[in-house]
């Protein structure tokens, strides 16, 4: 009887320990996610004679990628204005007072039909008690340059479907990858985007502050995402779908793939990011054996979705 308690303490210890520290796939499942459609304003930043509106998805900007417009106005004259040469810099202040940036388009392109200037920025972190983002924004009106900065809050993205990561490669360089749709995926092949990009390091010393040159990223051109989705939870036995389509950029800069899930639930996008010559910069191939029981295996280059 004594060895029979100390087997069942045993297994009990082993089971224990095989659990922690796992992922809570059935409070994930809880979640909800929101497909948003409509620009709204995030916040309107100002000095003495220009207004300039700052519009995200939702009217919120996120963690992750994120489509910015924004709209100048002339506080004097009451006009709008147009097709200036629009600069856009985020820049992040930690509690030790380090700057930094993130991947984001620091010209802005003028959209004539719409009336706004349209860019991009991937924010790498939520605003904090002691993370701050401040938005440094410059342009022309009547041959004079104007700048206007203004503190913004960064949201936690709740909608896992748009989860990024950031990674060092091989080559040493350091790279991000943000998820940009699908925002609601179906049970379907879907139609996978992402934005990849690159921090391009400094090759001067830093001038006066905030100096673009400190804080310059640009976008991977001709790479190729090698896709393998995964159901990770120990239910699924790490199980993959079938007609998956490799990520390779198309003409709107980002790179564009199919992912077909098979049912609703928790997946891993896992990935191996090859550059134009195929020499692979990041990630590893996952096994294919069938896991049941067991907590899939991710590969060193992943980004986890929910659905």
């Amino acid at each position: 009887m004594k060895h029979l308690q100390i087997i069942v303490i045993a297994i009990s210890i082993v089971i224990t320990s095989c659990t922690l520290d796992k992922t809570d796939y059935e409070a994930e499942l809880i979640v909800e996610t929101t497909e948003y459609i409509e620009f709204e304003e995030v916040t309107i930043a100002n000095n003495e004679d220009y207004s300039i509106s700052i519009e995200a998805l939702n009217g919120t900007l996120y963690k992750g990628y994120n489509e910015v417009h924004l709209k100048v106005i002339n506080l004097k004259t009451g006009g709008s204005i147009e097709n200036s040469e629009i600069t856009f810099l985020p820049i992040l202040t930690d509690a030790n007072g380090n700057k930094s940036s993130c991947p984001h388009e620091y010209n802005l392109t003028y959209n004539a039909t719409e009336g706004y200037y349209k860019g991009y920025v991937v924010f790498t972190n939520e605003s904090s008690s002691t993370v701050d983002w401040q938005l440094y924004i410059g342009f022309n009106d009547n041959n004079e340059t104007q700048s206007i900065d203004e503190i913004i809050t960064v949201e936690t993205q709740t909608n896992m479907n748009l989860n990024m990561t950031a990674f060092t490669g091989n080559d040493d360089e350091q790279y991000f990858i943000a998820l940009v749709a699908p925002q609601s995926p179906s049970v379907a092949q879907n139609d996978l985007v992402a934005g990849i990009y690159k921090y391009n390091k400094p090759t001067s010393v830093a001038g006066d502050f905030p100096d673009i040159s400190q804080f310059s990223y640009s976008i991977v051109e001709n790479h190729t995402l090698l896709l393998d989705p995964r159901m990770p939870e120990p239910s699924m036995g790490n199980h993959s779908s079938l007609y998956n389509e490799d990520l390779t950029q198309e003409s709107d800069e980002l790179y564009h793939g199919v992912v077909n899930y098979t049912m609703t639930g928790n997946w891993t996008l896992n990935f191996i990011f090859k550059d134009e010559n195929q020499q692979i910069i990041k990630g590893t191939e996952v096994s294919t054996e069938f896991t049941p029981g067991i907590e899939g295996e991710r590969g060193e280059l992943h980004i986890d979705i929910l659905f």
